[in-house]
């Protein structure tokens, strides 16, 4: 057991220096490469045991040089850490085990042939189950393409929160078979990798009347840390619990002209300068008055959070929407104004029964915030979860929508992806204690600076690495 948490500790030793990277490139700096790191060197195939010799190897033995300098022509997740790797965190928010990956229980690599993928967006298929949609999405690095996929989707039954979150099914490419396909395609049709529509990456999910629906963006270009251009976004519709997807061109909102000049696309509503703000999602489903409301954010992670609500009968209306502006509702997307402030990045929205109020969580350069709210309009000061200085190399926090769901429940349950490992983490947060009012606009302090959390170490299938033994 010694020499297994050596061999941890000099690959999570490895696994530092790239999550110091991570931070700093964020995003890469061109829109060239791939999820393995097409052009600048692949880490290899990742085997269902776990981590191969390939992967273990490049990070203990020094290689990750290799590795690293690739980083201007690919994506960041190519200097993958240790998959089966947990943080342990002190404090109120706990990771419990890898959704997908290496060290998943979900086995997610022999079932799904899904090695590395992020986000996870959830939402209730209002039919008992939970539909979670990722980004890009690698399999076999070892093979030709990788893999790769723009996005896939899983499904889940399972309604113990506590104890994981377990994964029933997925789209596959055959009946039978271990490989999830990509479910949501762009509108150049193109494969994952080819400009201008470099990515198609879901935002946001819910379901209406039987009918699932996900916000998704076409990226252009990864820019400066942190920036994405986007082409559009567009509104994707499945009538057979996610199996299969279209997207109706009258949902679709340009964000620069030319991306769709020699389509024959009718129906594609005419480029608006406030379409900006609206390239990522999140969806709040009918309260009981009749309207879906949808949060819209700029692509990247440095704009602000708007507001709309549409008749849920008319989700694929953009005519039908109304946008939160000052006191009041317009109809002109022009007259929206931000109801959350700050870099909101990857936001997810939904009603809290424990708290009694709204939950928006997302992702700054502080850490994992949530605020609170009792009309999704006006928003308290942030609480952080995980700070950044705790685990510096994270993004994307997507609450389960099963959350809470009896009002009993003390524990916020979520998803979280870390640059560091490339796969989807599920977490949980003890809320008690956390309630505040709307109208309470202090910023909570980041617990990490606080000292209320730390990293401890890492749970890794062979056991603790406390973080005096990674040298």
């Amino acid at each position: 057991m010694r020499e297994a948490n050596r061999r941890w500790a000099a690959a999570l030793s490895a696994a530092a220096v790239t999550a110091g990277l991570s931070v700093a490139m964020a995003t890469p700096a061109a829109a060239v490469g791939g999820p393995c790191g097409q052009g600048g060197g692949s880490l290899g195939s990742l085997g269902s045991s776990g981590l191969t010799g390939s992967l273990m190897g490049s990070l203990g033995a020094g290689s990750l040089g290799s590795a690293t300098g690739s980083l201007a022509n690919s994506l960041p997740w190519i200097t993958g850490a240790p998959n089966g790797a947990l943080p342990v965190l002190s404090g109120k928010t706990k990771a419990l085990e890898m959704v997908t990956g290496p060290g998943s229980p979900n086995d997610t690599i022999d079932r799904f042939s899904v090695a590395g993928t992020d986000l996870g967006i959830m939402w209730d298929n209002g039919a008992g189950q939970v539909l979670m949609a990722f980004g890009d999405t690698v399999g076999d690095c070892g093979i030709d393409g990788d893999q790769w996929r723009s996005n896939v989707l899983f499904r889940s039954n399972d309604a113990n929160l506590a104890d994981g979150m377990r994964i029933d099914s997925s789209p596959l490419d055959t009946p039978g078979g271990n490989f999830s396909r990509q479910v949501i395609k762009g509108l150049l049709n193109l494969p994952p990798g080819t400009m201008p529509e470099f990515t198609v990456i879901p935002t946001g999910g819910v379901a209406v009347d039987g009918v699932q629906y996900v916000r998704w963006m076409s990226v252009r270009s990864w820019d400066v840390p942190g920036e994405w251009t986007t082409n559009y976004s567009g509104l994707a519709f499945s009538t057979d619990n996610g199996e299969n997807w279209t997207t109706d061109p009258a949902t679709v909102r340009l964000n620069r002209e030319g991306v769709l000049d020699g389509l024959d696309l009718p129906g594609v509503p005419n480029l608006a300068t406030s379409n900006k703000n609206w390239q990522m999602s999140a969806f709040v489903p009918d309260r009981g008055d009749g309207y879906v409301y949808e949060f819209g954010t700029p692509s990247g992670r440095s704009g602000e959070a708007r507001l709309a609500r549409v008749p849920k009968a008319d989700i694929r209306n953009l005519s039908a929407y109304e946008y939160r502006a000052g006191s009041g509702w317009s109809q002109d997307i022009a007259d929206a104004v931000p109801v959350i402030r700050g870099n909101v990045s990857e936001l997810s929205v939904q009603w809290n029964p424990y708290l009694g109020k709204y939950v928006a969580m997302y992702t700054d350069m502080g850490g994992l915030k949530i605020r609170q709210s009792s009309d999704l309009i006006n928003w308290s000061g942030t609480q952080t979860l995980i700070g950044s200085t705790a685990l510096p190399s994270l993004y994307g926090g997507f609450m389960h929508p099963w959350t809470n769901k009896n009002g009993t429940d003390k524990n916020l349950y979520f998803v979280l992806t870390t640059w560091d490992r490339y796969n989807v983490i599920y977490m949980k947060t003890d809320l008690s204690g956390m309630r505040v009012a709307s109208t309470d606009t202090f910023d909570r302090p980041d617990p990490a600076k606080t000292g209320e959390q730390r990293l401890e170490g890492f749970q890794t299938p062979e056991g603790f690495v406390a973080p005096d033994e990674v040298e």
